[in-house]
């Protein structure tokens, strides 16, 4: 069998796993965040933090449970790392340094997973368990907790009116932050992460506490590597889109992705949230059609992405590559070039960031197409949560466009888009451009920063654009050639990753509000059909029209000018 056919029965067997994972998950999940009960665990939490979880929230008081729980958790993570030294379980390693140690709290709990660290040389026990794992969950249940409230937002039984004087108002309520996000926790991912682990650990995956004990000779010298719970976090780390490896080397390594079923098993879990999230926002909306459209959407730019990653990787120039039969520096020869472009196309489309090949190998295009599905907004299907929201303010351009097409206001699930609406989706989308264009020309400009790169040119420049893309988009992986372990990048990186995660937080549950107070429009003949084909061509062709008018300069000095050359 060929490589290229390899490649194309791999992403054919995907594509079926995850078709049959998308009615029953996307309908469970419509069921946990509608539900009025409560398991007996959850009420012991929320007897615990003190929460109600029975009480609606409008848009403010949502956004600021999210940011108090999330600034908690960056200090606790924080703090648990500078503390290391005297903890037990260390292995012997020392506390993190301070800078580091912010970056990485910023990197856990806003989802990104960005690591400027070797993990099996800095990280103990109770850090990796107590404080990176946990924060893989409750990180990944505060995305699908926005996601929800979006959804809420649009649905007609959200929108509920209460009575003031006689007078029926809008309440603009959300539902309960509190209740999401633990919901989010006991019923979908501790679930899935744990029969995910189980899998791994029986196809060899990595599951003790054991010290750091000597593997062999390597190149002459010792080989030594340190146990840990690889399997218990690999499951959350891909099935919450966060994508922090336990080992320095990610998914290329054999003790945390063993074979080329686990490599392919860690795909689907990447996917398999945020792709039946889509059911999820149909069912709650009353339209299960409106959510096919929005999976179309989806499953046509990562195909077309896919197909593209391949064509790069597969036709590429030179004897040497073709007489191997594909691009294959920098990628593990257990999982070959097909099996690799799946992998690096699914974790810059998701906000997973986790890798199983260097990106900074592949060719010049192909390292452009990892970089691009960033640039997307990572949408397609993005984060567990962030992606559907961040499609469905995409969604909203798209009406808004179409609008102004024919001359109508533009409408979107019943709910008018107005000046103010338009203006919360135009600041969502202009946050991560903004974070990523003018911290890579900083870091190009200052002389300090550019020390860092260990290449000149085209490629040297790709690397400090895809760091701060990869930041400002909460992804986390790496273009590798970067040294990043600098307070430059450290303290810049962080800050990217805190205000590209939460200011568009702080847009989308705006919006949130701002639809649920409105009263529903009634659909009439000269209603744009938003479940159609026609538009889902049109929020494809939005989206790529925004984002090459937006990337397209940097693009062109980046992996575009080195594909060129090549």
């Amino acid at each position: 069998m060929g490589p290229v056919l390899a490649g194309v029965l791999q992403l054919l067997a995907l594509v079926g796993a995850l078709a049959l994972a998308h009615l029953p998950l996307g309908t469970y999940m419509a069921r946990v965040y509608s539900s009025d009960t409560h398991w007996r665990v959850e009420k012991w939490i929320y007897r615990g933090i003190g929460a109600d979880p029975d009480t609606e929230m409008r848009w403010p008081a949502y956004l600021r449970g999210v940011l108090a729980f999330s600034a908690v958790g960056v200090l606790f993570l924080y703090l648990l790392q500078r503390l290391q030294g005297v903890l037990p379980g260390s292995l012997g390693f020392a506390s993190i340094d301070p800078d580091q140690a912010f970056n990485t709290a910023v990197s856990f709990v806003t989802n990104t997973n960005w690591q400027s660290y070797y993990g099996e040389q800095a990280m103990g026990h109770v850090v990796q368990t107590a404080g990176l794992a946990v924060q893989n969950f409750v990180s990944a249940a505060v995305g699908i907790a926005v996601a929800v409230a979006l959804v809420r937002g649009f649905a007609l039984p959200h929108s509920r009116l209460r009575s003031s004087g006689g007078t029926p108002i809008r309440t603009g309520e959300l539902g309960n932050f509190w209740a999401d996000l633990v919901r989010g926790v006991t019923r979908v991912l501790l679930p899935g992460a744990f029969v995910a682990a189980i899998v791994l650990v029986a196809c060899g995956v990595l599951q003790n506490f054991s010290g750091i004990h000597e593997v062999g000779q390597f190149l002459g010298g010792p080989q030594q590597w340190n146990g840990g719970a690889v399997a218990s976090q690999e499951a959350i780390k891909e099935l919450g889109t966060n994508g922090g490896g336990y080992f320095n080397a990610n998914s290329a390594h054999p003790f945390e992705n063993p074979t080329p079923f686990t490599n392919l098993f860690e795909i689907f879990l990447i996917l398999v949230i945020p792709f039946a999230l889509t059911r999820t926002f149909g069912i709650m909306v009353g339209s299960v059609r409106q959510g096919y459209a929005i999976l179309a959407t989806m499953v046509t730019i990562w195909l077309g992405f896919t197909a593209l990653m391949m064509w790069t990787e597969f036709a590429h120039h030179g004897p040497a590559l073709q007489l191997a039969g594909g691009a294959y520096e920098g990628k593990e020869v257990r999982f070959g070039v097909g099996s690799s472009s799946i992998f690096a196309v699914a974790t810059t489309l998701t906000s997973t960031g986790a890798v199983d090949s260097f990106h900074s190998s592949f060719t010049g295009l192909g390292g452009g197409i990892t970089l691009l599905g960033m640039m997307l907004g990572e949408i397609a299907p993005g984060g567990t949560g962030s992606g559907l929201y961040g499609m469905l303010i995409m969604a909203v351009i798209a009406v808004f466009i179409a609008g102004l097409m024919v001359g109508r206001t533009p409408e979107y699930l019943g709910r008018k888009i107005g000046t103010r609406e338009i203006k919360l989706a135009a600041c969502y989308l202009l946050v991560t451009p903004t974070l990523v264009l003018v911290l890579a020309a900083a870091a190009m400009a200052l002389p300090t920063p550019a020390h860092s790169m260990t290449n000149s040119g085209a490629h040297g420049f790709s690397e400090i654009l895809y760091a701060y893309t990869s930041a400002a988009n909460n992804n986390g992986s790496a273009f590798a050639g970067l040294n990043a372990d600098t307070q430059w990048f450290n303290s810049t990186l962080g800050i990217a990753m805190l205000l590209g995660r939460f200011l568009p937080m702080v847009f989308v549950l705006a919006l949130a509000g701002s639809l649920a107070e409105q009263r529903p429009v009634p659909v009439t003949a000269g209603t744009l059909r938003t479940e159609k084909p026609l538009f889902t061509g049109l929020l494809v062709g939005t989206i790529l029209i925004i984002t090459g008018l937006t990337y397209f300069p940097a693009l062109a000095l980046g992996p575009l000018a080195e594909g060129l050359a090549s």
